[in-house]
Parts: C-alpha cells; structure tokens; sequence
C-alpha cells in the first residue's frame, strides 16, 4: 500500500486513517497512486480542490446500508466532478488486542455503517456500540486502548496495520455487502460517446407544480434511457424544495440521453451533470 508522496498528480485521497476500505478501493482502481488519508470527506474533497492530490476516492453507497449521507451534501457545493466508479466487496472482521477471546468482549468500535452492515453478531454477542468517524480509525484506537474487552471491526488490512487479531472472520450480515465509490478530480473530461458503456450523474431540482416530477422523468422512459439510481433529498429544512440525484446509463453525446436531458432541463428550476465517466465492469454493461 503506497504512502502520501510529495507528487500531487499521483496521489488520490480518502477518508479515514490508513487501513480503511476507501485506501483498499485506491489500491484497486488506481494502483500505481500513492494514497493520501484524511479526517473527514471534507478534507479529501478540499485535497484535490486545492492540489494536494489529483482525485479523491469517495464511497457513495452500500449494498446493505444504503446511501452515504455526506456525500449528497458536499456534491452539489463541489467543484469537483466523478470522473469513474469502483466497486468494493466489503469483508468485515472482528479485530482484538492478541490473546483476547470472544467470549470476553464487551464492545465494539466501528464506522456506524459498518457497524450496521454487521448487526446480527453484534446483537448475539451482545455489544455495546461505539461509533468512530471510520473503520480503520477504530481499529488504531483499539489497539492503543489495549482492553481486553473491547474490539474493532475493520479490515484485514487494519488488523496488519495496527497489530491486532482477527477473532471472527467475515462477519457482515449478507455476502454480497459491497460499496460504491465515486472518483472525483477538477476537471471532468468525459469519455468518447462511441467508447465502452458511460454513465452519467445529474442533480437536478424540479419545479415545484403537480406531476412536475412524473413529467420531468417522462423523457427517459419513451427515450429508452435506465435510470439505475434516483434518490430525493430535502433543501434548507424545507419539506417543499426537493433535490434528486440520479445515475443514468449512457452518454449525454448519445442522443436518446441528450433528448432525455433536454426534456428534463424544460421541467426543473435546476440542473448539473455531477460527471460522465466509464461504467465499471461490476455494473455488466456491454
């Protein structure tokens, strides 16, 4: 696993201490980068905002705990744009000092998603709960804590990091626990229209008149344009401005997207393309 390096052009930042599932997704996707770790999504984003590194590697959503909340807020504030995507399969483990037994744990450090993703051995070996900003991040203080009592869960490769025993292995409650990230850079360059499959990531916020919404929609239904992902989400404490994130499979270049697009722009007070980057093999495009 590579180190910060003094070449921003080749480093990619993450949030959590090193260890965290976000490093192992950088490893993966960009593997001849060196990595950058930051406190908070905060940081990473201002990391490549300001030139400390090229892109940030953030998660955006997990098969079993749904969507990362934060993200949806910094996104539309953001300079920033998605620039790829990468899937992590997420494999949890119950991490103690050395020697320490099972039976003798009484609680439990994690990421509250991470936490959420292991509920069932949570609950039958009845641990008490303690949520930490990151995976990777608990699993440090665990092993500086040093009690016998308490453990962590995080990866595998926390567990080398940070000298600690893995006493249950695999521990998430559904096999196919697995997390979304969005690349994000300052400059966005889209992809060739005639190149493998694209994706493309929109916010927008619709006119607030009946069947806006229904309206809005209807040119990717009689374009043929899959949306795969559409989420709402409240603006300023208002129950009646609403904002939604959408995913979409294509290209704006292609035109039954850019018919899509056009259509929806005529219906909304507001629209930005978040990105328009190459879809992962994970998604089974062809």
């Amino acid at each position: 696993m590579t180190e910060p390096s003094d070449a921003p052009d080749r480093t990619i930042a993450f949030q959590g201490a090193p260890g965290a599932y976000s490093q192992m997704a950088c490893a993966d996707s960009r593997p001849g980068m060196a990595t950058l770790p930051c406190a908070t999504f905060e940081d990473a984003f201002a990391a490549v905002d300001d030139g400390r590194a090229k892109l940030a590697m953030i998660p955006i959503e997990n098969s079993i705990a749904g969507r990362v909340a934060d993200i949806h807020r910094l996104l539309p504030g953001s300079r920033l744009y998605i620039v790829g995507e990468s899937f992590q399969r997420v494999r949890h483990q119950l991490l103690a000092s050395a020697g320490v037994a099972a039976e003798g744990l009484a609680v439990v450090h994690s990421h509250v998603q991470a936490l959420s993703q292991c509920r069932a051995l949570v609950r039958e070996m009845g641990l008490q709960e303690a949520v930490h900003a990151d995976t990777a991040g608990a699993a440090r203080d665990v092993a500086a804590l040093g009690d016998p009592t308490h453990a962590a869960i995080a990866s595998v490769l926390a567990a080398e990091i940070y000298g600690l025993e893995i006493v249950r292995a695999d521990i998430e409650d559904a096999a196919h626990n697995t997390t979304r990230f969005v690349i994000l850079a300052r400059d966005g360059v889209p992809p060739a229209p005639d190149g493998p499959p694209t994706m493309t990531s929109i916010l927008f916020q619709v006119r607030n008149v009946p069947a806006s919404l229904y309206k809005a929609l209807g040119g990717f239904a009689t374009n043929g344009v899959n949306i795969v992902k559409l989420e709402s989400y409240q603006l300023g404490g208002s129950f009646n401005a609403t904002q939604f994130y959408a995913d979409l499979e294509g290209h704006p270049e292609h035109a039954p997207v850019a018919r899509a697009l056009d259509e929806l722009g005529y219906f909304c007070a507001e629209l930005k393309i978040l990105g328009v980057y190459p879809a992962h093999p994970f998604r089974g495009l062809s």
